[in-house]
């Protein structure tokens, strides 16, 4: 059982930090700012929804991938540590992707749609960090309740994601500049850990290979 609940803080750590919402919720704000709220509340709800799917066809299908490819989990693990910590030092150094906001189309809904997928969907929430992460995950869950666990978190992480991004407007009035700076090395700093423990997971098999 203290197994299952180590993994289940591991999945929720490392899958906050990567989907960012602190992160992603200034440009929520940005290019939804002349939306009403219930568009703004589509607009999130659609971003999560796509995101949690796209997470699972990668988690489930990653083994696929690796044996169609001829690529193994520990060179993932290693590649995905690199990766993590890469976007770790872009977040500790407070620097968010510039995304340029086109003037709103005639149509609300289709603006809406397209957003919602792209960019906030993909690849904000689940960029390359957060489906190397998944498919990881599902790799070292053994067992079913694991497996259940992991699901159960990345759902959890989403819907608290979707919370943030619906009260973005309020809270980022209430953090500041200052404060959403602060928050985003702090996650940068945990994901870089969570990187490193990913790149030496990998290599630690591969070197006592070719040790053998």
């Amino acid at each position: 059982m203290q197994e299952i609940y180590s993994f289940g803080l591991l999945a929720l750590t490392s899958f906050f930090t990567l989907f960012n919402p602190l992160g992603t919720m200034p440009i929520f704000v940005s290019m939804t700012s002349e939306l009403s709220e219930e568009q703004k509340r589509k607009t999130a709800r659609k971003a999560v929804v796509v995101a949690f799917i796209t997470i699972l066809v990668f988690a489930f299908s990653g083994q696929l991938l690796f044996r169609f490819f001829g690529i193994s989990v520990n060179s993932f693990r290693i590649v995905g540590g690199v990766i993590f910590f890469l976007m770790g030092q872009d977040m500790l150094q407070a620097r968010l992707g510039k995304i340029k906001m086109s003037e709103k189309e005639s149509e609300i809904n289709a603006y809406v749609n397209d957003i919602s997928i792209t960019p906030l969907a993909i690849p904000m929430i689940s960029g390359p960090g957060s489906i190397t992460n998944g498919i990881v995950l599902m790799e070292d869950a053994s067992t079913f309740w694991k497996k259940l666990v992991l699901v159960g978190s990345i759902a959890l992480i989403l819907a608290l994601t979707y919370v943030i991004l619906v009260s973005g407007t309020r809270i980022s009035k209430k953090l500041g500049p200052t404060g959403n700076n602060v928050l985003m090395r702090l996650m940068g700093l945990i994901v870089m850990v969570i990187a490193v423990e990913f790149f030496f997971s990998g290599l630690k098999p591969i070197v006592q290979d070719m040790i053998k």
